[in-house]
């Protein structure tokens, strides 16, 4: 049984620091990699406060395609090149933006979102898809965000099979 209530009083960095022991733990102990990237966004949304979605987009083809998430209902599709995601995954660069209204295309899943972070998942040079994190709040993303989740993505590309999911 999982319970949050000791993280409450945690710094971010703690509670970051705390999420990726989760994720460590998680996949040391569970071989299914679609429970562990289930679980891998819900770790995210229990331990980053003030968002309100999280999830990964998988590429298939041209395009992503909408994979476990946490959050409202989503776009099942992006092209690649549109919107933050597309963008990550065009550029193979990390996208944090901290006013969606103020990126070029941005596709508003949700209207409530107001800053991204898109972290691209690229395993043996190959694009996999992306981890996409968004906030109602403007500037909620910062580097030390960044430095953790692309830890949290390596942990990910360790022990999950990308090909199966």
């Amino acid at each position: 049984m999982f319970d949050n209530k000791s993280i409450r009083n945690m710094s971010e960095e703690e509670r970051l620091k705390f999420m990726n022991m989760f994720l460590k733990g998680q996949l040391d102990s569970e071989n299914d990699d679609l429970a562990n990237i289930s679980n891998a966004t819900a770790a995210i949304n229990a331990f980053i406060d003030r968002i309100n979605w999280a999830g990964f987009y998988f590429l298939r083809g041209d395009e992503l395609v909408l994979g476990p998430f946490q959050g409202l209902p989503a776009c099942n599709r992006i092209a690649i090149g549109s919107g933050v995601c597309g963008t990550a995954v065009a550029t193979g660069e990390i996208q944090l933006v901290p006013n969606v209204h103020e990126f070029p295309g941005h596709i508003a899943c949700d209207s409530a979102s107001n800053s991204e972070l898109v972290i691209p998942i690229i395993k043996d040079e190959k694009t996999i898809g992306v981890l996409d994190i968004d906030s109602p709040e403007k500037n909620r993303f910062t580097q030390l965000h960044v430095d953790y989740l692309v830890k949290f993505i390596e942990m990910l590309n360790e022990k999950i099979n990308w090909e199966k999911i």
